[in-house]
């Protein structure tokens, strides 16, 4: 057989519909799906950190209230910034002055225990009159210094 002799009937070249956007393949709904559940995992983590981060600062805080007057106060930021630091280094206890300012100060932005707050923090506790302007600058500082401490346990 001769293929001249075929009759074909033949078309022209359509092309073909495009695959619609919708609905989703079954794969799609599953990556959909994965993507929300990751982003309310997040979103959950972080709320609960925030709210672990504001128990931790309120605790401090709480805790430094208790001290009935300036140096009170400077006495409970250091001891609550000496037993948050025996989490993170060793034998913490035993340094004193340039050396204990040295560990606040390491990994904080413009190292805020130098100069008048490191003195104070260091002396302030035994100072009969210590200025509340400045202790309350100094609890500023320790508070975030501490919760940096606990937060990373």
């Amino acid at each position: 057989m001769i293929l001249a002799e075929v009759n074909l009937p033949l078309r022209s070249i359509h092309a073909t519909d495009s695959v619609p956007w919708w609905p989703l393949a079954p794969g799609w709904w599953g990556v959909i799906i994965a993507v929300l559940l990751c982003a309310l995992l997040v979103a959950w983590w972080r709320r609960k950190e925030k709210a672990r981060v504001a128990r931790v600062r309120a605790f401090f805080d709480d805790d430094v209230a208790q001290g009935a007057t300036e140096a009170e106060r400077i006495g409970r930021m250091s001891e609550l910034l000496r037993r948050a630091a025996r989490t993170k280094h060793k034998d913490v206890e035993q340094l004193q002055g340039a050396e204990w300012l040295g560990v606040l100060n390491k990994g904080m932005k413009g190292q805020p225990f130098n100069g008048v707050m490191g003195e104070l923090l260091l002396d302030g506790g035994f100072r009969r009159n210590v200025d509340p302007m400045q202790a309350d600058a100094l609890q500023n500082i320790a508070r975030d210094r501490f919760v940096k401490w606990v937060r990373d346990v």
